[in-house]
Order: C-alpha cells, then sequence, then structure tokens
C-alpha cells in the first residue's frame, strides 16, 4: 500500500511539474515573439480616427524595417521604473532590413524629443519629398493628392457627430480615409507652410487630420528620423468601446467591437 501511494505522489509531482515546464516554455515563447517579431499596443487618443479607433489592439511588425535602437524594449510594463527599463539598445542604423518604410505605411516610432514614448501615424512623407496642406488638402511635390469625397461619418458610440470623410490615395496607390473636423484643436493644421524632408527622416500624419500632434508641428513631432522606427501596424486582435471594464463581464458582448477584431490596418 506504502509502494503505492508513494507511486501515486511521484506521478502527482511529474504531472505538476510537467505543467509548470509548459508554462515557462510558453511564456519564454511569447517573450522571444513579443521581443523580436510582434508587439502588442493599444491606442488610446482619436488621432487616427477612423483608421483606428480609442480602444483597439494591434500587433506591430518589427521585422518590417529591420531592427534598430529603439525596436527592444524589454520590459515595456515597467516604464516608470527605470531601473527595470531597457528603452534603447546602443547601436545606430538598423540591421536586418527586410524593407524600406513606404508612404501610406502605418508605424510605430519613438517620438523624437522623448524616446519613450511610442506614437502611431501614416506615413506621408519620404525623404526629400516635400510637404504641404492647403485648405485641408494634402500636397505631395507640388501635385494635389487625389482626394475623394465620401460619405459622411457618423459617431454613434459617443456624441453622434456628423464628420467629413475624404478617402485619400497617394502616387504609390495605397489609399484609406482621413477625417476633417473642421476645429481648432491644432490651429494651423488645414493650412502649412511647405515642409521639406531631411535625409534619413520621414514626415507622419495623422488620419485625424485637425486631430492629429503630428510632424505638421515641429515644437510636438517634427520629422521623424529612421533609426526611431519600431515597426508597422497590421493586424487588429482586439477592440472595445470606452464603456469597457473587465470587472463587468456581463457587458463584454456589447461593448466588444466584434467587427473590428482580425481586420489588417488599412495602408
Amino acid at each position: 500500500m506504502a509502494s503505492k501511494a508513494r507511486d501515486a505522489e511521484t506521478k502527482t509531482d511529474d504531472g505538476v511539474w510537467e505543467t509548470v515546464k509548459v508554462v515557462i516554455q510558453a511564456l519564454l515563447i511569447a517573450f522571444v515573439v513579443r521581443l523580436f517579431f510582434f508587439q502588442p499596443f493599444n491606442i488610446p487618443s482619436e488621432s487616427m480616427v477612423p483608421t483606428l479607433r480609442v480602444g483597439d489592439y494591434l500587433f506591430v511588425n518589427k521585422l518590417s524595417y529591420g531592427y534598430g535602437p529603439y525596436s527592444f524594449n524589454f520590459v515595456a510594463g515597467f516604464r516608470d521604473y527605470e531601473f527595470f527599463s531597457v528603452n534603447k539598445v546602443p547601436f545606430s542604423g538598423r540591421i536586418l532590413e527586410f524593407g524600406k518604410p513606404e508612404r501610406g505605411d502605418v508605424l510605430v516610432f519613438k517620438l523624437p524629443s522623448n524616446n519613450k514614448t511610442d506614437y502611431i501615424k501614416r506615413l506621408i512623407g519620404l525623404p526629400g519629398d516635400k510637404i504641404q496642406v492647403r485648405d485641408g488638402a494634402l500636397y505631395l511635390n507640388g501635385v494635389a493628392v487625389k482626394r475623394d469625397k465620401i460619405e459622411d461619418f457618423i459617431e454613434t458610440e459617443k456624441t453622434g457627430l456628423r464628420v467629413e470623410q475624404f478617402r485619400e490615395t497617394l502616387p504609390n496607390g495605397v489609399s484609406y480615409v482621413t477625417h476633417n473636423r473642421r476645429n481648432e484643436t491644432f490651429p494651423g493644421a488645414d493650412n502649412t507652410g511647405i515642409y521639406t524632408v531631411p535625409p534619413g527622416h520621414y514626415f507622419m500624419m495623422g488620419d485625424n487630420r485637425d486631430n492629429s500632434s503630428d510632424s505638421r508641428f515641429a515644437h510636438a513631432v517634427g520629422f521623424v528620423p529612421y533609426e526611431n522606427l519600431v515597426g508597422r501596424a497590421t493586424i487588429l486582435f482586439f477592440s472595445h468601446t470606452d464603456e469597457a471594464s473587465f470587472f463587468k463581464f456581463w457587458q463584454w458582448p456589447v461593448v466588444i467591437r466584434w467587427s473590428r477584431i482580425f481586420n489588417w490596418v488599412q495602408g
């Protein structure tokens, strides 16, 4: 009897250890995937509406343009504790470049003035491009970007506000929808001077054109260095409204935006 009890105890211990090993292996795989391949981000602002909305969660492909000094965030959840965070790897340039950024890509990058802050915007201007906004219309190298008026957007989740929408198509064929709110959240956003993108830098803009702090404002974002790019936004894996709460599980079927889950990021 004692022998059988010892055998049962041994089997139980083996089962627990196997479970622990599986959990550890899964955590290591998740860590490697996050560190080198796909990093999750959530959208905290309305600057990329309608492409991205507050409450969206997406994956960023870190292999899109190779690895730069800001590609590795070892402990993203502990940024308030400096001794836990490694925000920049000590090398310059990029390695393992599998491709170059293209106009229309939706990118996550480190804010040039504060390399601990992540921004997400659409790439509009490449090095050497001349960018200008006139009466809300985008001009690229002196030529107006194709811009077609489409049906208005109605914000059903909040105010019911009706917003003008335009489908913009860049010279390389990338097409996406922009919003024109005609407000003064960012004075001067609809009429700017001419920006000439310097070598090794990019010009970023939000799709919510009147509610986006981007490269049009030198004091806020300005031109973004190539090395500051983290990766390209690829796919939404979750989305919820402002009313969502982890503890109000009975509301989950209503507050989750089911139609946005597993959508590719446009651009």
